[in-house]
């Protein structure tokens, strides 16, 4: 497919170092007073001790950790195996910081959507979306990487919204660790106590792998073992495409991943998702190839770990039994899962939903083409919770204001 693989090869080579790809700014703006140990990976937290506090133990930084982590604490006050000096001493210099929630909606079918902000009363626009999705055996926190984003899909809202920055390693975690304490899922040190939210997904606001440095920061803490000790498989990755930094998501994270695909062919990419231009569909096919050699190869997995293939079915625009049927020799020979996604209308998209019952003969087509196929049901339609629809909304009351 990808002829010349040396190309792609050597791509990953310069492109390797995240500095090499001309990311968004991720330092923030304005500087608080007291460091956030939120977002720190549990080695920097020692050293990090090491310098402010020398006197204090070496176990403190892996104490602190697991109050953190493991039981949810926001106060050194609520740490009682630290000494009451220490405890102040650190409150003096450091503070434990989720983010503030904006704006907390459930929707009919349960569907939760969070605002959150970080430090808004200096930076208004350091808003982003956070989305529970509770199912009968699971639930999935879909989580954003950046503040708005570039890419400019056609048919996503989110698009539309300038990318003011991309957020911290503290910031992408502080958005898991807000959702679990609404769910009441700390401690987790309770025997036999089940999670609320089992999985999570990479498919909020921006290009996670356009932020690689900070959002590989946040999946190491995440799956850290000491603290909340995430399941890699449980945690997916999806991205648009950026094709030299796709094999990085198996040989440094050993986290699931999924494309945005969207379209068969070139000419049709290029306009859904803009990306392609840089990043054609060979490409990024022979990324997730290599992708799916080293899971299969470095992470001892028992089974193919499946690649998710994101699909969202638009009114004659590549809905038909004939791009079922390339879709399906395109992914054959890939670890592939199509996930079809009904498209949810916004206002000035163009775009319209193809009818379920079109979209479950596609599906059938793709599935006797050999390639396992979903179709994703709507879900908090009621409170916009298409990617990027709540925040729009929440603006909209603003600038009418």
């Amino acid at each position: 497919m990808f002829r010349n693989r040396s190309m792609l090869h050597d791509q990953i080579r310069r492109f390797a170092s995240v500095c090499d790809l001309k990311l968004p700014s991720t330092s923030s703006r304005f500087i608080n007073k007291k460091m956030n140990l939120i977002g720190m990976t549990l080695e920097d937290l020692r050293d990090e001790l090491k310098r402010s506090t020398p006197h204090a133990k070496k176990y403190t930084a892996l104490q602190i950790w697991q109050h953190m982590y493991r039981r949810g604490s926001t106060e050194f006050n609520d740490m009682p195996n630290i000494s009451k000096d220490l405890r102040a001493e650190l409150a003096s210099k450091y503070e434990i910081s989720y983010g503030e929630v904006k704006f907390d909606k459930t929707a009919l079918d349960t569907t939760r959507k969070f605002l959150i902000g970080f430090n808004t009363r200096q930076d208004p626009r350091a808003i982003v979306e956070t989305v529970i999705i509770p199912e009968s055996k699971r639930s999935t926190l879909c989580v954003s990487s950046q503040i708005g984003c570039s890419l400019k899909c056609s048919f996503c809202h989110t698009g539309t919204q300038k990318l003011e920055r991309s957020l911290t390693s503290g910031e992408v975690v502080g958005q898991y660790m807000i959702a679990a304490s609404n769910c009441n899922d700390f401690p987790l040190v309770v025997e036999n106590k089940k999670r609320t939210i089992s999985n999570m997904v990479f498919m909020g606001q921006g290009e996670p792998l356009y932020n690689w440095r900070n959002v590989s920061k946040a999946v190491k803490i995440l799956t850290d073992p000491e603290g909340l000790n995430w399941s890699k498989s449980k945690i997916t990755i999806s991205t648009s495409g950026v094709a030299p930094l796709i094999p990085k998501i198996a040989t440094d994270l050993g986290v699931s991943l999924a494309i945005s695909l969207h379209a068969t062919n070139n000419s049709l990419r290029d306009i859904l998702v803009p990306l392609n231009k840089t990043y054609p569909l060979e490409a990024v096919l022979e990324a997730c190839r290599m992708y799916a050699y080293s899971m299969n190869h470095h992470h001892n997995s028992s089974h193919r770990r499946r690649i998710t293939f994101e699909y969202v079915m638009l009114d004659h625009v590549n809905d038909s039994l004939s791009e079922a049927r390339d879709l399906a020799k395109l992914l054959k020979q890939l670890p592939a899962h199509v996930n079809l996604i009904p498209f949810n209308p916004w206002p000035g998209s163009g775009y319209e939903s193809t009818k379920m019952e079109k979209i479950e003969q596609f599906a059938q087509v793709v599935i006797d083409g050999g390639v396992h196929c979903t179709v994703r049901r709507p879900r908090g339609q009621d409170i916009m919770a298409a990617c990027g629809q709540l925040k729009s909304s929440e603006e909209k009351k603003k600038n009418r204001c």
